[in-house]
């Protein structure tokens, strides 16, 4: 039987539509339902029941469903272990990246990588969160900030300093802090992804001290964070990468210039070296130069 036949249905039953598993497929919403019209009659069993509004497997065409994404994740698997076997890299390629990180720093380089691997299917999911890299079907992911203990395999790209930055109109109206304690005292703006649950940290010698702040704002991206710093909303910690061209014109200024704060390091997560796949490994060699490539 087509794989293809195979795909498509399994698709159907993952998006619960028609029309979403025809895009995922690349074909018509009408080849995809002869597809499983085709399939039903060879296999003389009813597998889907069809809504105005949606379509569900059946009892036996849940249980048809489990069994062939089996064997089509084992036929994947056994592709891939082919590839791998090649010098060629081909396949798709699911990398997860931090929104600003990727527009500011990573976006030419991931250009790059596709003229130089045209034959790899490169998908980018932007997300500042977390991503669960085995549980999404990751092949990789670039994660800012220290890492968690895990069985993931790492590869440190490159740091990045980190400021506490404001608006010369919010130093004006506000003042400037003398010592990170005098934070308690101002309103800070918080990235929420940060590790220290509402502290900044700030290094004395060998120590480092995590100073306790109260914002009056909160995000999950960094360019809200630094459009609030530029509106002259407070102050915030953030990365280098992000503000260059603002410290430069002067569109913010730096805080607490004699205390140091610990860099952000830059890192490739990815979840295992057994039977890695041609695309992958072209994407890990790829990105062990972009520590001298890039700033930071």
């Amino acid at each position: 039987m087509d794989t293809a036949i195979l795909q498509t249905y399994v698709h159907i039953v993952d998006e619960g539509s028609f029309a979403a598993a025809a895009r995922r497929m690349g074909i018509s919403k009408s080849m995809c339902s002869k597809y499983i019209s085709d399939l039903e009659t060879s296999l003389g069993a009813r597998l889907l029941t069809r809504s105005t509004r949606s379509v569900k497997p059946t009892t036996l065409g849940m249980e048809y469903y489990g069994k062939v994404k089996e064997i089509l994740d084992r036929l994947q698997q056994a592709n891939e272990t082919v590839r791998s076997t090649s010098s060629h890299a081909s396949g798709h390629l699911k990398v997860g990246a931090p929104i600003s990180y990727t527009l500011r720093v990573l976006q030419p380089y991931l250009m790059r990588f596709t003229e130089d691997y045209p034959d790899v299917l490169l998908e980018t999911v932007l997300d500042d969160s977390c991503t669960d890299l085995i549980g999404d079907g990751f092949d990789a992911a670039i994660r800012i900030g220290e890492l968690d203990d895990s069985s993931l395999y790492v590869r440190r790209l490159h740091g990045s300093r980190v400021y506490v930055i404001a608006s010369p109109g919010y130093v004006r109206d506000h003042g400037v802090p003398q010592k990170p304690s005098d934070l308690s005292n101002h309103r800070c703006l918080y990235y929420t992804n940060m590790r220290g649950s509402g502290t900044w940290p700030f290094q004395h010698g060998n120590e480092i001290v995590y100073q306790k702040i109260h914002p009056v704002f909160s995000a999950n991206n960094g360019d809200l964070i630094r459009a609030a710093a530029l509106a002259g909303k407070g102050i915030a910690l953030m990365p280098e990468f992000m503000i260059e061209e603002d410290l430069r014109s002067g569109a913010l200024v730096p805080l607490l210039s004699d205390y140091s704060l610990p860099e952000i390091p830059i890192s490739l997560v990815y979840p295992t070296r057994k039977n890695m796949t041609a695309a992958l490994r072209a994407f890990l060699d790829f990105t062990a130069g972009l520590e001298l490539r890039t700033h930071g």
